[in-house]
């Protein structure tokens, strides 16, 4: 299979067809890999990328859910713009497979890392826009994170644990609350995380996740329970 055939796929994938594939090779090419060939990474397009999908996804919680105030906005937008939401969008579209990484990243399976995923994204949003402009960026977006927004948005007025944890202990004064992820097991692309949480030095209880930030609330919903 030729490269462009290759990138054929994740195009079809992605909904959108190149004109220039180049932009799409950059959008895919890990510092890692950059290093070794000496070219361009695609750092420079997922700074951009990270912008347009900010602008972008405020733009359609601001027309799609007018009776969110601003701070309700503030924290759907920051729920759904996020590391995991990428890695989630990366993982959906398969990006590992054309992920461009340097040899001793592929040895530890760089091209299935979180963060590596997740910046690809960012870097693919911005390579959509140099290439056909801001619309092809948008329906990306939109049609990738619209069902996350609508879930967040249902979800903005709720508390979470670690709030409710907090507002419990903290009734009588302040204390020291604090949460620490003291174990992390798994390949790097499918890690779970181990978090406990601790009442002025105390251990209150702990928990696991699939992300450090779930690690935490779980860990929070159990000390909850025994509370």
């Amino acid at each position: 299979m030729t490269e462009r055939k290759s990138l054929s796929v994740l195009e079809e994938s992605i909904g959108y067809k190149f004109k220039n594939i180049n932009l799409l090779k950059k959008a895919l090419t890990h510092t890692s890999y950059a290093y070794e060939h000496k070219i361009e990474s695609n750092e420079k397009l997922e700074f951009l990328g990270d912008s347009i999908l900010e602008f972008l996804s405020s733009k359609f919680i601001y027309q799609n859910y007018p009776n969110l105030k601003e701070g309700e906005m503030t924290k759907v937008r920051a729920t759904v713009v996020c590391e995991e939401s990428l890695y989630k969008i990366a993982d959906k579209h398969n990006f590992s497979d054309f992920l461009y990484v340097g040899k001793s990243e592929m040895m530890h399976q760089g091209n299935r890392k979180v963060a590596i995923m997740a910046d690809s994204v960012e870097a693919v949003i911005a390579a959509m826009y140099f290439d056909s402009g801001l619309e092809i960026s948008e329906k990306f977006i939109i049609d990738n994170l619209k069902e996350e927004i609508r879930i967040a948005s249902q979800h903005v007025g709720i508390k979470d644990h670690k709030t409710i944890l907090q507002e419990k202990l903290q009734v009588n004064g302040n204390v020291d609350i604090k949460y620490e992820i003291i174990k992390e097991s798994g390949p790097d692309h499918d890690k779970t995380f181990t978090a406990e949480v601790k009442l002025n030095g105390k251990v209150l209880a702990q928990g696991e996740g699939k992300t450090k930030k779930q690690a935490e609330m779980d860990a929070a919903d159990k000390a909850l329970k025994t509370l």
